[in-house]
C-alpha cells in the first residue's frame, strides 16, 4: 500500500499546532479525549474530492457501503520513540447500494470489497493501542454505515480524498463515525466547519438528507441517471 489517504494522519507537526490552539494532543489519535469538535488533521487528497463534479469526474462508483470486518496489515516497527509500531487496517465492506457508476468504470464493483484505511498506533512502554485517524474524514469502522466515492487505483480501491468519504449512519448524511468518535450530523458539521461560505461540497450540501439528496446533486453535475 503506498503512502496515500490512510496515511495522512494526524503527526507530530500538526500535534504540535493543535496543542499551540488549547487543543489536547490525544484528540488525533481518537483516544477518547474529543470534548470538542475539531478536525483531527490536514487533508492532502490524491484526487478532487469535495463537489458533486469531483465525484462524477473520479471516482468510478458512488456507493452506501457498510464495514463487516478489519485485520491490521501493513505493519511498521519502528526502533526508537514512544511508538513500537503502527499498522493500518484491511477493511471489508458490503456494498448496500450503488447510488451512481461511471459509463467506462475502471473496475467492476462486487457485492464486497476491500479498502485499506488507517489503522493503529502501539506504544513501547504500555502495549496500548491507539487509534490512527483520517484527517478530517471517517476511520472506516465495523459498527457504521458510509457514503463513499471509489476510485480503483494501483489495483485497489481508494476514496477520492476525505470529501469523499461520509458518515451516513442511518441514512442520514453526516450523522455517524468521523474521526474515529461517532458524532451526530451537527457535530460533524462542527467539525468541518460548513459554516465557511467557500465551502461548496458535496457532504455540505447533501448533509443531514437521505441518498436521495445525493442522487440528485451527482445528476445536476452531469452524471447520468443510474437505473
Amino acid at each position: 500500500m503506498r503512502t496515500t489517504w490512510a496515511d495522512r494522519t494526524a503527526s507530530g507537526p500538526v500535534g504540535a499546532v493543535l496543542a499551540l490552539a488549547g487543543i489536547a494532543a490525544g484528540v488525533l489519535v481518537g483516544d477518547g479525549g474529543l470534548d470538542t469538535v475539531v478536525g483531527c488533521g490536514f487533508p492532502g487528497d490524491d484526487y478532487p474530492s469535495q463537489t458533486a463534479k469531483d465525484w462524477v469526474a473520479g471516482a468510478d462508483h458512488v456507493v452506501v457501503a457498510t464495514p463487516t470486518a478489519e485485520k491490521d496489515t501493513n505493519r511498521r516497527d519502528f526502533d526508537e520513540g514512544a511508538i513500537r509500531y503502527q499498522t493500518d487496517r484491511a477493511v471489508s465492506f458490503r456494498t448496500d447500494d450503488v447510488l451512481w457508476s461511471s459509463r467506462q468504470p475502471r473496475h467492476a464493483l462486487g457485492q464486497d470489497f476491500e479498502m485499506v484505511a488507517a489503522g493503529w498506533r502501539v506504544y513501547r512502554e504500555s502495549g496500548d493501542r491507539a487509534k490512527r485517524t483520517t484527517a478530517a474524514a471517517p476511520r472506516l469502522e465495523p459498527g457504521h454505515t458510509y457514503l463513499l466515492a471509489l476510485r480503483w487505483a494501483t489495483d485497489e480501491w481508494v476514496v477520492l480524498g476525505e470529501g469523499a468519504s461520509v458518515p451516513y449512519d442511518q441514512g442520514t448524511v453526516g450523522r455517524g463515525e468521523w474521526c474515529g468518535r461517532t458524532l451526530s450530523e451537527d457535530d460533524v458539521a462542527r467539525g468541518e466547519r460548513f459554516s465557511r461560505v467557500d465551502d461548496h461540497s458535496l457532504e455540505k450540501t447533501a448533509h443531514g438528507k437521505d441518498e436521495q439528496a445525493v442522487r440528485q446533486e451527482l445528476e445536476r453535475a452531469g452524471a447520468h441517471p443510474r437505473t
